[in-house]
């Protein structure tokens, strides 16, 4: 494989203003692939877009509300209108609020769903014709969908029943989708992080499962680690197909 084997390739990533969206731009860019930022911070989104032109590479800043549909489909067109091209989508805006059902505000269940659900529909709805256009015309000849996703999308706990039913409803619309376009070389995968370093939370929420048990809170995954995972998903061969990925720190019990 070459040294940068998403050379020509244009990777979309969602939550892109801080934690692991913006580590997993930093690491695709290294890769080879021009990058679209999205997330709703357009100042922190300008710096790292020239960060990584900086670098070398490319990069676009779209701040918008991907919760709304059509500024979602904007966000998507606008990407594929600047590169001419959509072969990586990595949604990874996401927000954790954990409480019990009781105390919660309804609000906060509203926002979650909005964002966790309503949001990652809006985007691989307007990417998939792009997607199944990349897979059939690069000389990669294959294209990707990740899904950012959580342990808490396989085992539920007290204080996150919302947050689950998110978690568990991602893992089943990739789980659909993988199927539908099989035949049409798109590969779609779910990876799932634990506890991420509190100090490097993502874009939208309040981190990632940081109230599952860990040995040690120094062995928090940090946002690079999940952004390698996912940058070893999208740079194998096309016959590869890594539908999973589970990434907990070494002293996560759960």
């Amino acid at each position: 494989m070459s040294d940068r084997p998403l050379h020509g390739a244009v990777a979309l990533v969602t939550g892109a203003s801080s934690g692991i969206g913006a580590a997993t731009a930093r690491r695709l860019a290294r890769e080879g692939a021009a990058i679209a930022l999205l997330a709703r911070r357009g100042e922190r989104l300008d710096r790292l877009a020239g960060e990584l032109t900086t670098a070398g590479g490319q990069a676009i800043a779209v701040a918008t509300d991907i919760t709304e549909p059509a500024l979602a489909y904007q966000a998507v067109e606008d990407a594929h209108d600047r590169f001419g091209r959509l072969d990586v989508v990595v949604n990874s805006a996401g927000l954790m609020v954990l409480d019990t059902a009781l105390h919660s505000p309804i609000e906060e269940w509203d926002r979650m769903i909005s964002l966790n659900v309503s949001a990652l529909v809006h985007i691989t709805h307007a990417a998939l014709p792009y997607l199944i256009d990349a897979a059939a015309t690069s000389p990669r000849m294959v294209s990707d969908l990740i899904n950012v996703g959580s342990p808490a999308g396989r085992i539920a706990r007290p204080i996150g029943s919302v947050y689950s039913l998110t978690r568990f409803g991602l893992n089943g619309f990739t789980e659909s989708l993988r199927q539908e376009l099989l035949s049409d070389r798109v590969r779609v995968s779910v990876v799932a992080p634990g506890t991420v370093d509190a100090s490097e939370r993502d874009a939208h929420g309040t981190g990632r499962d940081e109230a599952r048990p860990v040995v040690d809170p120094m062995t928090a995954l940090r946002p690079a680690d999940v952004a390698d995972a996912i940058a070893y998903i999208v740079t194998r061969e096309r016959h590869v197909a890594v539908n999973e990925m589970v990434i907990r720190p070494g002293g996560q019990t759960c």
